[in-house]
C-alpha cells in the first residue's frame, strides 16, 4: 500500500504467451509505481468447453464470434509461470496475486503463498468459489461488474460468513473498452455506506478520468490492464495501459488522494504568506489628534497588517487620538472610543 492507494496493474493476457515478456510487465509495472501486479490463474478445461456453441456474440467489439476456449486458451497464464512470476514480484517490491476461477486454482495458489486475491466480475455467482477464498483469510479483492444488487448481497453475505472482515469491493463496468458514462463512481459511496468494506475500482475505460475521479469519491484500489505497448496486439490491448500511462495514472492519483484531506475548515500553512497579504485597514495619509478618519486617509489595502477591513464602516467619522504617518496599521485602538 501506498499513501493509501492500491495501484494494480492487471497483466490478464498482455503477456502474449511469452514468459520473458511477462516478466516485462512485472519489471514496466514496478518503475511506473503499481503496488500490485495481478494475474489470472485459469485453464482452458476449467472455464467452458471446447465446443463452438459457445462463443462470444458476434458483435462484441474485440472477441466477436470467437469460441470461449479458443479465448482462454490464447489469454490464459500457464501455472508453471507463476511461482517464477511470483518471485520477481516480490524481488522488485510490488505484490504479486492473482484471479482464481475454481477450487483448484485456490489451492494452486495458496502453495505459492498468494498474499491476497481477487474474484473477477463473471464470476460473482459462484458463492462457493468466494467462501473458499474467504476461507483462507486472506485480503480479497471482488469486482461488481455485470452483478446485481441481490447477487452483491449474496457475495458479501457469503464472504463475510467465514469471519474474513478483509474485503474490498470494485466497482467495474464490465465492458471492454468501457464508456466514462457508464462508470456511475457514485456507486463507490453507496457500497461503502451499505456495506462498510474498501471499495475501489477496476476501470476498463481508456485514460486516466475516470480512475482519479474514482480515487476523489473514496476508492482506495485502482486496477487497469498494463501492457508493453498497445500496438502489440492481444485480446486486451485495447482497454490497456501502456506503462507511461500508467505512470501518469499513479502520479494523479496520489495527487487526487492527498487533495482528499479532512472535513474541517482551517487555513493550511502553505497559505500563510498569502493570508498576511490580504488586505486590510492602513492609514494612507499624515493624520494629526482629533482628525476624523475618512475614506481619503484611511483605506483597505494590502498587506494584512491592519484591522479587518468590516471595520472601517464603525472607524469613519471617529476622530484619531495621536498623530499618525501614512502606512500605518489601522486598529480600533487608535481611535477616540
Amino acid at each position: 500500500m501506498s499513501d493509501g492507494i492500491q495501484f494494480i496493474a492487471e497483466v490478464s493476457a498482455n503477456h502474449l504467451g511469452s514468459i520473458k515478456r511477462a516478466h516485462r510487465l512485472i519489471d514496466a509495472s514496478a518503475k511506473a509505481g503499481a503496488t500490485a501486479v495481478k494475474f489470472q490463474t485459469y485453464k482452458p478445461d476449467t472455464m467452458t468447453l471446447d465446443m463452438q456453441k459457445f462463443s462470444v456474440s458476434s458483435d462484441h467489439p474485440l472477441w466477436g464470434g470467437r469460441t470461449l476456449y479458443s479465448l482462454y486458451a490464447e489469454a490464459m497464464t500457464p501455472w508453471e509461470w507463476h511461482s517464477e512470476l511470483f518471485d520477481h514480484c516480490r524481488e522488485v517490491n510490488v505484490i504479486p496475486f492473482s484471479s482464481p476461477f475454481d477450487p483448484t486454482a485456490v489451492e494452486f495458489l495458496e502453495s505459492l503463498d498468494a498474499p491476497m486475491y481477487k474474484v473477477a466480475s463473471l464470476e460473482t455467482s459462484d458463492l462457493r468459489l468466494i467462501k473458499l477464498i474467504s476461507e483462507t483469510g486472506k485480503p480479497t479483492l471482488i469486482s461488481t461488474g455485470a452483478t446485481t444488487w441481490p447477487e452483491i448481497e449474496d457475495l458479501v453475505e457469503t464472504f463475510l460468513s467465514t469471519g474474513n472482515e478483509k474485503l474490498t469491493l470494485l466497482v467495474c463496468t464490465s465492458s471492454y473498452p468501457s464508456n466514462p458514462k457508464d462508470a456511475n463512481l457514485s456507486r463507490i459511496q453507496l457500497l461503502r455506506e451499505t456495506f462498510g468494506t474498501q471499495v475501489g475500482i477496476s476501470d476498463h475505460t481508456l485514460g486516466t478520468g475516470v480512475s482519479v475521479a474514482a480515487i476523489a469519491l473514496g476508492a482506495t484500489a485502482v486496477e487497469k490492464h498494463i501492457t508493453l505497448n498497445r500496438n502489440d496486439g492481444g485480446a486486451d490491448s485495447a482497454f490497456s495501459m501502456e506503462p507511461q500511462e500508467f505512470a501518469d495514472l499513479v502520479n494523479q492519483g496520489h495527487a487526487a488522494y492527498e487533495s482528499i484531506g479532512k472535513k474541517e475548515w482551517s487555513i493550511q500553512e502553505s497559505e500563510m504568506e498569502s493570508r498576511r497579504l490580504r488586505r486590510s485597514l492602513f492609514i494612507v495619509k499624515d493624520v494629526e489628534k482629533g482628525e476624523l478618519v475618512t475614506n481619503e486617509n484611511t483605506r483597505a489595502i494590502r498587506p494584512g497588517d491592519g484591522c479587518s477591513p468590516k471595520y472601517l464602516e464603525n472607524l469613519l467619522g471617529q476622530r484619531f487620538n495621536a498623530n499618525f504617518v501614512a502606512g500605518t496599521p489601522m486598529e480600533l485602538s487608535k481611535v477616540e472610543m
